[in-house]
């Protein structure tokens, strides 16, 4: 309801998605938000048209300017979906790919505007401990690969604990706690809301 977002000396508040996309900023979200009744290429394609240089006439005539930057933003996707584990899988309707996939996916589609930061909302919802395993070397290899931020929410404490440098602990919308992993393990404020009350979410 009221304060500011600030991100590399911009305030955000109030500008629309494209501009905040613009600004380098690419999220995922709790409950999946794909593209599902097209192919998982045209998912990732979808966030590149931002970048396209072309005008509508070189479309319409497909000229070489035009056939180049389609090229290139085929090649964009098409690595993408192999660094997400997806190749093979291009021409698949998004809607028929396993969940955890559909994750991989989503994380695909928002890597595609070249981000700085990476908001990732509950990455591990609704997966076992074996893909949650391999959501961490993921995301570990996403922030190494494109040299960006990655700021996530997530209540899986095994995931958080073994991926974030730095965490920060809210309780009913207050920050209690923020520290390395080592540190929120033994504070007694995230001891007394994680196991004596209602848990907790972490951002790191």
């Amino acid at each position: 309801s009221q304060g500011s977002i600030v991100f590399a000396g911009e305030n955000l508040v109030g500008l629309p998605p494209y501009r905040i996309l613009r600004a380098g900023i690419a999220r995922t979200f709790q409950n999946i938000r794909l593209f599902a009744g097209t192919t998982v290429l045209n998912n990732v394609l979808t966030p590149l048209t931002y970048r396209i240089g072309y005008s509508l006439a070189d479309a319409a005539a497909q000229t070489p300017r035009y056939l180049q930057q389609e090229d290139e933003a085929r090649a964009y996707a098409r690595e993408l979906l192999k660094i997400l584990g997806l190749e093979g899988r291009e021409e698949e309707l998004a809607r028929n790919l396993p969940y955890g996939m559909q994750r991989r996916l989503e994380i695909a589609r928002a890597l595609a505007s070249r981000p700085r930061l990476l908001l990732l909302d509950e990455p591990a919802a609704g997966m076992n401990p074996a893909e949650v395993a391999s959501m961490v070397q993921l995301i570990r290899d996403i922030k190494d690969r494109f040299d960006l931020t990655v700021f996530l929410i997530e209540h899986q404490m095994g995931m958080v604990m073994n991926l974030c440098p730095r965490i920060l602990v809210m309780d009913f919308g207050e920050i209690i706690a923020e520290g390395s992993p080592a540190e929120i393990q033994s504070n007694e404020r995230v001891l007394e809301a994680y196991l004596g009350r209602r848990g907790f979410a972490a951002a790191g």
